[in-house]
Order: C-alpha cells, then sequence, then structure tokens
C-alpha cells in the first residue's frame, strides 16, 4: 500500500503545485496556454520519440501481451466514443472522453511500479504498453479530432487538410521518426540522448502542473463549462474497472499467457488515466474539465484498486 502510495503522490504534487502557482499569482493567465504548448510541441514528442527509438525489436516483439493490452485499449475507446456520440457530444469532444477512459498512465506510473514490484524485467511489458498507449492509441484519437474539427469543404477536402495536419504535428511525427530509428538500427548520439533525456523528463510534471492551473483557473470563472458527476464516474469506471477486465479475459481465458505477460498485461491497464488526454482538450481548445477530474479521480481511486491487484493476484 505505502509503495503504490508513495509513487502515486508526487502526482498530486506537481497538481497541487500548478493550482497554488496559479492562485497564489506566482503564474499568470497566460501560464496554462504556454506550459501545454511546450509539452505538446517539445518535451511529449521528444519522450514518444525516445519510448520507440530507445526500445529493441526483441523488447517490443510479444503478440500475445501486445494483443492482449491494445484489446483492452480499443475496446473502452471505441465504446467510449459510440456512448458519447450517441449522447450528441461532438466528436472532438467524443475522442478526448474516449482517451480518458483508455489512456493508461504508463510512464509516471507504470514504469516505477512495475520496476517496483518485477524489477528490471518489469521494464519490458512498461515500454511495450508505452508504445501502444502514447503512440498507436493516441494518434487514432489525434485522427479523429483533427477529422472532426475539419468541418468546411468536400471529404477530398477534408482528407486532404487532415492529412497534411496530421503528417505536420510533432505528436505525430515523434513516434514515426522514432519507429525509423527502430527499424534502421539507428542508435541516437550520445549528447543528442541526453539532451532527449532532459526534455523529455519534462513531460508528466508540467502536464501535471498545467492539470493544476487548469482548476486554479476553472475555479475562478463562473461560466466555466458545466461536467456531471456521473460522466466522471463511468468514464473512471471504464478505466479503472472494465480496461483491466477486458484486457485479462484476452490475456487468461482466450490466450492463455504466462502469468508474468498476463498480470503485467491486466496491472498496466489499471493504471489511472495519464495526461494526455487532458493535453490534448487543452491544446484543441475543448471542455478540459472531464479528462482533467478523471486525471485526478482515477488516480486517486486507483491508490486502491492498484493495491489489491498487488495483494491479490501478484503478491505484491
Amino acid at each position: 500500500m505505502l509503495s503504490t502510495l508513495f509513487t502515486v503522490l508526487p502526482v498530486f504534487g506537481l497538481i497541487l503545485a500548478g493550482w497554488a502557482a496559479r492562485r497564489f499569482g506566482a503564474l499568470g493567465p497566460t501560464a496554462l496556454r504556454e506550459i501545454n504548448r511546450f509539452v505538446v510541441y517539445l518535451a511529449l514528442p521528444v519522450l514518444m520519440f525516445d519510448v520507440i527509438a530507445g526500445a529493441s525489436l526483441e523488447e517490443i516483439w510479444q503478440p500475445g501481451f501486445i494483443l492482449a493490452y491494445s484489446t483492452g485499449c480499443f475496446v473502452v475507446f471505441f465504446v467510449t466514443l459510440f456512448i458519447r456520440v450517441w449522447q450528441k457530444v461532438k466528436l472532438a469532444d467524443a475522442a478526448v472522453d474516449g482517451l480518458s477512459s483508455s489512456y493508461s498512465n504508463t510512464a509516471y506510473m507504470g514504469f516505477p511500479l512495475m520496476l517496483a514490484v518485477y524489477g528490471q524485467p518489469g521494464l519490458m511489458p512498461a515500454v511495450i504498453a508505452s508504445v501502444i498507449t502514447i503512440t498507436v492509441i493516441f494518434c487514432i484519437g489525434l485522427i479523429i479530432i483533427e477529422s472532426a474539427l475539419q468541418t468546411e469543404g468536400s471529404a477530398l477536402k477534408i482528407a486532404r487538410v487532415t492529412t497534411v495536419k496530421l503528417f505536420t504535428n510533432p505528436l505525430f511525427i515523434a513516434p514515426a521518426l522514432g519507429t525509423v530509428f527502430l527499424l534502421a538500427g539507428i542508435s541516437v548520439p550520445a549528447p543528442a540522448q541526453s539532451f532527449i533525456d532532459l526534455l523529455g523528463a519534462a513531460a508528466s510534471p508540467c502536464a501535471l502542473v498545467a492539470i493544476g492551473l487548469f482548476f486554479a483557473d476553472a475555479g475562478a470563472k463562473e461560466d466555466a463549462a458545466p461536467v456531471r458527476i456521473i460522466d466522471i464516474t463511468w468514464l473512471t469506471g471504464l478505466k479503472l474497472f472494465a480496461q483491466p477486465f477486458i484486457t485479462w479475459v484476452v490475456a487468461g481465458p482466450i490466450l492463455n499467457l504466462p502469468p508474468f505477460l498476463l498480470h503485467s498485461a491486466v496491472f498496466i491497464a489499471a493504471m489511472p488515466t495519464g495526461t494526455g488526454p487532458f493535453m490534448l482538450a487543452e491544446f484543441y481548445e475543448r471542455n478540459a474539465r472531464i479528462p482533467g477530474q478523471v486525471v485526478l479521480i482515477s488516480t486517486v481511486v486507483s491508490v486502491v484498486t492498484l493495491t489489491l491487484y498487488l495483494r491479490l493476484f501478484i503478491g505484491g
């Protein structure tokens, strides 16, 4: 319990730091926008590149694990997307909500928790899950958002504009470039790797500070977009319960994976929502209160759910 709590505490500390910095005037009204742009244009793309380029094919090619973890992500993402569109939510907002219910915090919580539970071998499934989460599922959400925001012109024009925007977006370019480095076996020079390590490490903490800034600003606005508690509840429920359950069904009864891969896939799928959906919502000027609150609440609840899973199934 304490190891999980100690891993989660910095998440709340950084969110609180952002909130306090804004409320007490240390950071001004433009801080949220500028910090988020820093994350989206610099820190997060570098982190995405580093995760892929720094991996090896032997590490990543675990087809059973990939299928189980991906199935949990995609089923929950598209179920959420369908429900939100059925509820007459705009497609771009529905895509953000889909990410909120399926985007595991593999970087900030997945790596340290898997390392604490399994030691060095635990980093392999964490890397695979990070590649799937930060690149594949994230880019699918990005494609849907870009497509939804292109509403004028013919279908061909919309497709052309969306493609151009996508292929010039650093959040798409970075994983694509990382894949080239991985497949070609190109090693990043040491000075460049030091630069990547420094910049990529800023992505998660800056995104968490941005959430704190957002809540400080939102709390001061009377016209802040309303959020229904029921929406936060079912999105959090899908993330913490439905996604790991679907992952278990595929990894266990269907594929019969070895215990290490099975429990790794389920454990990472049970991680709370990462900051990616919030960053996209803020960047594209969607309703960021929903992903922001899902990040907060899922992180709080996951202290209990992850600890229970460790004690009941992994023996942590």
